[in-house]
């Protein structure tokens, strides 16, 4: 990458870091404890040893902010994605559902979807994303006379 580019991506990921911590921050101040209490097991806190209800109340808290944070933090990388691929390809949001960014690159056009972790999928959801491709692709294929670009 050039310079020019690193710090066009650094300046953004500054600008923008703080919303990340700001949507945190909104979902801790948004937790209801009522609210958790009724979508989780008490019978895992006991196979676990949870005694207390401070224990408890910490254990649904930190796993629910678990998995906030990652929902957000994905929502956050796929602005520093957008950002990329506009920046070097022009890319823009695709309006396909399930189906983040588009670009093109060398005659091809491209569908991308932000995964922000390894373990993004489990055999439905991944299903369900090949489909999305698929009807993403069968829409593009129907693009105007005048495109010069493939579909792989």
């Amino acid at each position: 990458m050039n310079t020019e580019l690193i710090n066009s991506i650094t300046q953004y990921v500054e600008k923008h870091i703080g919303e990340f911590h700001a949507n945190r921050i909104a979902k801790l101040q948004s937790l209801n404890l009522k609210e958790l209490l009724s979508r989780k097991n008490p019978y895992m806190f006991r196979a676990k040893n949870i005694i207390t209800a401070g224990e408890m109340v910490e254990s649904i808290a930190s796993a629910t902010m678990s998995s906030a944070e990652e929902s957000i933090f994905g929502n956050w990388m796929e602005g520093v994605a957008m950002f990329v691929a506009n920046e070097v390809y022009g890319g823009y949001k695709s309006s396909a559902e399930g189906i983040d960014l588009e670009f093109d690159k060398e005659g091809v056009h491209y569908f991308v979807s932000v995964k922000s972790g390894p373990a993004w999928s489990n055999s439905t959801s991944m299903k369900k994303q090949k489909e999305q491709f698929r009807t993403a692709r069968r829409v593009f294929q129907y693009k105007p006379k005048n495109c010069s670009y493939d579909v792989y």
